[in-house]
């Protein structure tokens, strides 16, 4: 049997998954595991490194299992993951040297004050596109080799390696072969010029970062290696961080187009060609796939905490058992919008970059219920979302009237038509709503010369447009409460 698929590897941030495509770009299984999230004291979250790799594998295994094909059959593998996640480990042992240290942690706040302090805000915005801010990786390794004991000296000594998720997945599929990365996960580092598309020195030597510790960086599309597990060879030909390969997955290919995606963050990300935009309105520039060689860039708005507020639901206050029941829960006070969420637990992104903002709840009464927390909290998704559309468009200066939708949450119809009204845009739903791994497989087909660019759009087709059913007038009167309500986290902890 000829090798017919491809697989996508998508490395979450509560979940490992594993999709299987075939030729014509048809999806044709899923396997998912969820995996442990670390909470060692507020504001910390963490992974442990081996649970993200086996509960990967695990999924990998499943798909071949559950479709009776062996690794023989996979003509290549494309990844998708988790971004800034911070992962080092002995190069000799190539076990982790700490847990991962995620995203959304905000342990290393103080490192940021202090480099605002010594005025590296400029250097940082110019060179890597970013600001400083916990959420980026340059910071944690800083942590790291400042905290764990011995690592200072194993770093200074080359025996150690850092890598972000993709990084450390592609160590282990090639059995510690290659150390790589991609452009747009290189992006989230705050180490990485964008510019010279290279590894920037000065802010290596301020984090005091080895550069021997860091990944090669290749396009998107690429031969990152070869997966040799169980004597397979397959090659490794796609990587991008999760919402560079759904802007490349929902083919948003030219400057202009635009997506979000509603995962455990919310992140919108508009294509801006080859040409560098700095925003003046607490965007981010960063790097989007390169598959034919020529940087590419976008502009992005990061919110921390989307889909993270429904688990809390369900999770923290129980007021839900599965992520679905808050669509209906929503319907039930449909036209009540007293109640305001404002789900800042790891702080506030973009447009806000406030890492001492945190959650509250606005509006309470004595007859507010579970729904009404629901709702609200689901509403929050779509506010936090127009916050980045409102920066986009300043930045860009376009006026979008279309933004194409992924992530789990999309699936809420509740959220999407409440999306549509708050925006005043259309909200475009597509059928097969697992665009961030189909972006990691198309890169992966590019590369392997099964598909071109324009089979991307091809192969796209729309489940449902959301149009606005409300007034702007009355829609500008509820995102005017949102913005009083952020007003009132920000700078909490201060």
């Amino acid at each position: 049997m000829n090798a017919q698929y491809i697989m996508a590897l998508d490395q979450g941030t509560t979940s490992s998954r594993t999709l299987l495509i075939d030729r014509q770009g048809k999806l044709i299984d899923i396997a998912q595991k969820e995996f442990t999230q670390i909470y060692p004291k507020p504001g910390w979250v963490e992974h442990d490194p081996e649970e993200i790799w086996e509960s990967q594998w695990d999924t990998v295994k499943q798909i071949l299992n559950n479709n009776q094909i062996s690794l023989q059959n996979i003509a290549a593998i494309g990844i998708t993951n988790q971004r800034e996640t911070t992962i080092v480990w002995d190069k000799s042992t190539g076990k982790a040297v700490y847990n991962a240290i995620v995203w959304q942690d905000k342990r290393t706040a103080p490192i940021c004050e202090q480099l605002k302090s010594e005025g590296w805000e400029d250097h940082v915005k110019s060179q890597t596109g970013l600001v400083i801010d916990s959420y980026f990786s340059g910071t944690k390794i800083s942590w790291l080799l400042d905290h764990v004991p011995g690592c200072r000296e194993k770093a200074e000594n080359d025996q150690l390696l850092f890598g972000t998720v993709d990084t450390w997945l592609v160590w282990k599929l090639t059995q510690g072969q290659s150390h790589v990365t991609d452009q747009t996960n290189a992006s989230r580092t705050m180490m990485f010029n964008i510019r010279n598309i290279d590894w920037d020195s000065e802010l290596l030597k301020v984090l005091g970062v080895q550069e021997s510790m860091l990944p090669t960086v290749l396009p998107s599309a690429a031969d990152f290696g070869t997966c040799t597990i169980d004597g397979a060879q397959i090659p490794i030909a796609g990587i991008a961080g999760d919402q560079q390969a759904a802007l490349f997955g929902q083919a948003c290919l030219e400057p202009g187009m635009a997506k979000n995606t509603y995962g455990t963050g919310c992140f919108m990300l508009m294509h801006t060609g080859s040409e560098i935009k700095q925003s003046a309105n607490g965007l981010i520039t960063t790097m989007a796939c390169n598959w034919n060689n020529t940087p590419q860039y976008a502009l992005e708005g990061s919110v921390f905490i989307a889909g993270a507020a429904i688990q809390w639901l369900r999770d923290g206050l129980n007021i839900l058992d599965t992520a679905d029941e808050s669509e209906q829960m929503a319907e039930q006070v449909k036209d009540n919008h007293e109640v305001i969420v404002v789900p800042a637990f790891a702080g506030l992104g973009a447009p806000y970059w406030d890492m001492y903002a945190r959650g509250a709840i606005f509006g309470l009464t004595r007859d507010t219920n579970s729904n009404h927390l629901a709702k609200a909290t689901l509403e929050s998704l779509a506010y936090q979302t127009r916050d980045v559309l409102e920066a986009m468009e300043n930045d860009s200066e376009l006026k979008l009237t279309m933004l194409k939708v992924d992530g789990g949450a999309v699936k809420n119809n509740y959220l999407m038509q409440f999306q549509a009204n708050i925006l005043q845009a259309s909200v475009e739903r597509p059928e097969n709503t697992e665009t961030t791994a189909m972006g990691a497989a198309f890169l992966a087909g590019i590369q392997l010369k099964w598909w071109k660019t324009e089979d991307i759009a091809l192969n796209r087709r729309i489940d449902r447009v959301y149009q606005p059913e409300q007034k702007a007038d009355y829609t500008d009167s509820l995102y005017g409460n949102w913005k009083k309500a952020v007003s009132r986290t920000m700078g909490w902890l201060k």
